[in-house]
């Protein structure tokens, strides 16, 4: 299998020369988008390929990775940013690949985030649709939660690509709720949202839960919870964008909105905190007892 692999980066001489020696094994063509980089991403960039094209830094990320696209001349593209590295592992499986009824495959992403390994909270197997057949495939050209667009059938390799994701939670804030926050409230409101108050409080507490209960945060120690708490407070600031672009209403019941959040968040951890009882209980009489006071409860 012959491998272009399209990099697109802005300002990453601290990562980039990682994410390119990581490539060295499997990469028939590295492929580099720079966005008008004004630090030494290019210089590092050029010790590794000589097709290096200069674009505007573009706000849509997706723009450049799709103009990297139409520059490889392999078969096959592998698309990466400067954060995400490829394991042994994962060069080994794809150097082995054969499949030519195949038009992509799905890859596991162990994503790092304030120096661990994040094993649960919705981040892993975090899989991404990134090694596809040149011909088939594009990004669509959106800012948040980007997906690639293919035709044909699709696979999942067992082999994790590596994501130096946020280091700290500055970057964290930066990021998600400066950033991605005001393009979540408008993809919300192209879709069709209805204002509603009372998503104040549903909205970050439904995802805290999400995170921390259905998708085992707990698991995570700390690095669980903090991320679940920041995750929630991500879906409160997207609220308040939507809120904004409302024209910002008053709330005249506030008493009962309060009064209804309440019973809302009593019903999503009542329920999950019994989930996790019932689980754990190897007492079928207790088993029993906990799966009734969960429904009374909640």
């Amino acid at each position: 299998m012959k491998v272009s692999v399209v990099i697109s980066a802005y300002n990453e001489e601290a990562k980039i020369e990682e994410c390119l020696n990581s490539v060295k094994k499997i990469a028939t063509e590295i492929i580099f988008v720079d966005n008008c980089s004004t630090d030494k991403t290019v210089q590092i960039a050029g010790k590794y390929t000589n097709k290096i094209f200069s674009r505007e830094n573009n706000i849509m990320l997706n723009i450049n990775k799709n103009y990297g696209f139409t520059k490889a001349t392999s078969d096959w593209i592998l698309s990466l940013d400067a954060d995400e590295r490829v394991t042994e592992e994962l060069s080994e499986e794809i150097l082995a690949l054969n499949e030519i009824s195949v038009s992509g495959y799905y890859i596991p992403r162990k994503n790092i985030i304030f120096g661990k390994w994040i094993q649960h909270t919705g981040w892993y197997p975090d899989y991404q649709l990134r090694l596809f057949k040149r011909e088939n495939g594009k990004f669509a050209e959106k800012h948040v939660h980007e997906e690639l667009t293919l035709e044909g059938t699709k696979e999942r390799l067992i082999s994790p690509l590596l994501h130096m994701n946020y280091e700290n939670v500055s970057q964290f804030l930066n990021k998600m709720i400066k950033t991605y926050t005001v393009s979540e409230a408008d993809n919300k409101i192209r879709e069709g949202y209805k204002y509603n108050s009372l998503d104040v409080i549903k909205m970050p507490i439904s995802e805290f839960v999400k995170r921390y209960f259905a998708e085992k945060g707990y698991k995570d120690g700390m690095h669980g919870f903090i991320l679940s708490l920041l995750q929630a407070f991500y879906h409160y600031v997207v609220f308040l964008r939507l809120w904004e672009a409302n024209n910002y209403p008053e709330e005249k019941d506030t008493k009962s909105l309060l009064a209804e959040g309440g019973r809302l968040a009593r019903h999503e951890f009542g329920y999950w905190i019994g989930h996790e009882k019932i689980s754990n209980e190897k007492n079928p009489l207790k088993k029993q007892f906990y799966r009734i006071k969960r429904k009374v409860l909640s």
